[in-house]
């Protein structure tokens, strides 16, 4: 079975296959019938869908939003049209993944470092 950011990434290349119509609302949709599934068949959550639950703060920091809204609206908010909103998730997702990598690394240092003293 593929991890989940694997099947984010394939749904990238061929979306229409995943999710029928393209919108950004489907992918979210598509992300939390996963994630619903997995919960159904008592499967433990992965450390990837322990880091993606974080998503949706890191989303509403990154664009000042504090009101209650799904990442997937806030996205399609904040872009030209629903192709730009479905483009700029990706953008946004490996930037997420990215800094959460980068966050890890750093804590690694300070606990090697913690380690060491």
């Amino acid at each position: 079975m593929l991890d989940l950011y694997d099947l984010i990434r394939n749904i990238q290349k061929r979306p229409a296959m995943y999710l029928g119509k393209t919108t950004i609302a489907n992918l979210r949709t598509f992300i939390a019938g996963y994630s619903f599934a997995r919960r159904q068949m008592q499967i433990p959550q992965t450390s990837q869908e322990q880091e993606f639950s974080n998503f949706q703060p890191w989303i509403q920091q990154k664009y000042n939003v504090a009101y209650n809204q799904t990442w997937d609206q806030i996205i399609l908010f904040f872009s030209k049209d629903e192709n730009t909103a479905f483009e700029d998730f990706f953008k946004l997702f490996d930037e997420f993944t990215q800094t959460d990598s980068i966050s890890k690394q750093q804590e690694n240092v300070k606990v090697s470092s913690a380690t060491i003293v």
